[in-house]
């Protein structure tokens, strides 16, 4: 397995995950990117199709995130089972998004917060959680936007202009440290961040 070179903020995988990745001919971390990009343009298409609403529930989690790397990582749609370099205890992932959807159930019912305020909340305590070995960032914003437009009847956060988030650089940058407040409870920065 190569040793990608992943960018600030991203969690490395172990060699155990590694083994997992399908496409045998992938050497460098742009052709992995190539071959995500390709398969969440497939569950983008599946999205559009069916168009869920029923998306706070582990269920749902795990089937995006199967159909957003299915074809490049064999564990694709399954909790990881080791700890990372963020993200509760892989044992404490069920409860701790049961609780986040619980709770997003919650805001959304109430409507005491605008609802960009619910979903940035919803989006820094699912990348908190980091529930998968991979593609939490972008399995993330696609469960906010999700969240925004069929639940909420929002428009879809611009995220700093999207593409380039999974790129180190300025955009990601900006992207991370607005997580990093957001950990400390100061989310201005990440609702600035969303919409820009």
């Amino acid at each position: 397995m190569p040793d990608f070179d992943f960018p600030e903020g991203a969690t490395p995988i172990d060699p155990d995950e590694a083994e997992g990745l399908l496409p045998t001919h992938i050497t460098t971390r742009g052709e992995l990117d190539r071959w995500e990009q390709d398969n969440i343009i497939g569950a983008l298409a599946w999205l559009d199709q069916t168009r869920p609403t029923d998306i706070l529930n582990e269920r749902f989690a795990k089937e995006l995130h199967k159909r957003m790397f299915a074809g490049v990582w064999k564990w694709a749609g399954q909790f990881r089972r080791t700890d990372k370099n963020l993200g509760v205890a892989w044992p404490q992932i069920p409860v701790s998004l049961k609780n986040l959807f619980d709770d997003t159930r919650h805001w959304v019912d109430c409507r005491q917060e605008p609802s960009d305020e619910i979903a940035v909340r919803f989006h820094h305590r699912i990348v908190s959680v980091h529930p998968f070995s991979n593609g939490n960032g972008r399995h993330a914003r696609l469960m906010t936007d999700l969240l925004l437009e069929n639940i909420l009847k929002s428009k879809c956060f611009t995220w700093g202009s999207k593409k380039e988030l999974s790129k180190a650089g300025h955009i990601r940058s900006s992207y991370i440290a607005a997580l990093r407040e957001a950990d400390k409870g100061s989310y201005e920065p990440l609702l600035e961040f969303v919409r820009s």
